[in-house]
């Protein structure tokens, strides 16, 4: 699943990447061998300029869905029902994704065929969409924070919501106890980010690893596709 560096490079880096508002959140870290160096964390102002940066993510994991449903009333994508009957209380976290024809413009969205804070992330999902073909999800992958906090925290869905103090404790917990240097991105001083946000990106960046280090799990366990041939897919 990973795209390993040129020989120029003694070490690979991998970025868990979350939407804050139009812009985008990356938290990245080196991987050399059993080595995982966790950076300051960065906002990019597009997501084609975290697909620019250099030297060149192997493994990207992105809080954006990846391969869509063509239109309303076609049902909903498999990996957005199984995560739902993973989270169990945490299930409302996961949205259906919009379908292309929402997407594209084709049909405007209502709130019968699309939730209201989806709704306006369509601009960042547009982002991605527009730079996504089949050959680029092998490096970039469909992430959930609830997910990889749910892989964090022994498969066990958390209890309290990232906006709650305590939920962000809990979260805290959860990623210094599997990931060693982890403060440099949830401590980070990055603007007017909200802290959620960085933890968010922090448990994406552990997915990222996981995928790096082929560990991963995908939901659903066997592939489904979209009619442009992206699977459509949840890892962690």
């Amino acid at each position: 699943m990973a795209r390993r560096p040129g020989p120029e490079l003694p070490y690979s880096v991998v970025a868990g990447v979350t939407q804050w508002g139009r812009r985008w959140v990356v938290a990245s870290a080196k991987i050399n061998g059993s080595n995982f160096a966790p950076e300051t964390p960065r906002i990019y102002a597009k997501f084609s300029e975290v697909l620019d940066e250099r030297p060149a993510f192997s493994i990207i994991v992105v809080n954006a869905p990846i391969g869509y449903i063509d239109r309303p009333g076609m049902g909903q994508r498999t990996c957005d029902v199984e995560a739902r009957a993973i989270l169990k209380g945490r299930s409302r976290t996961i949205r259906n994704a919009p379908t292309r024809a929402t997407l594209s413009g084709e049909i405007p969205w209502t709130e019968d065929n699309l939730d209201a804070i989806t709704a306006t992330q369509l601009p960042n999902i547009r982002e991605v969409a527009a730079e996504m073909a089949p050959y680029r999800q092998r490096v970039v992958y469909e992430g959930d924070p609830e997910l990889s906090f749910y892989q964090l925290n022994k498969d066990t869905p958390l209890s309290r919501s990232k906006r709650l103090e305590a939920g962000r404790d809990e979260r805290r917990e959860a990623l210094q106890t599997r990931v060693p240097g982890i403060e440099k991105v949830l401590d980070a001083e990055l603007g007017r980010v909200p802290r959620k946000h960085l933890f968010d990106a922090a448990a994406l960046l552990w997915s990222a690893r996981r995928v790096f280090g082929h560990a991963a799990k995908r939901l659903p366990n066997e592939a489904e596709w979209d009619s442009e041939g992206l699977r459509m897919e949840i890892i962690y």
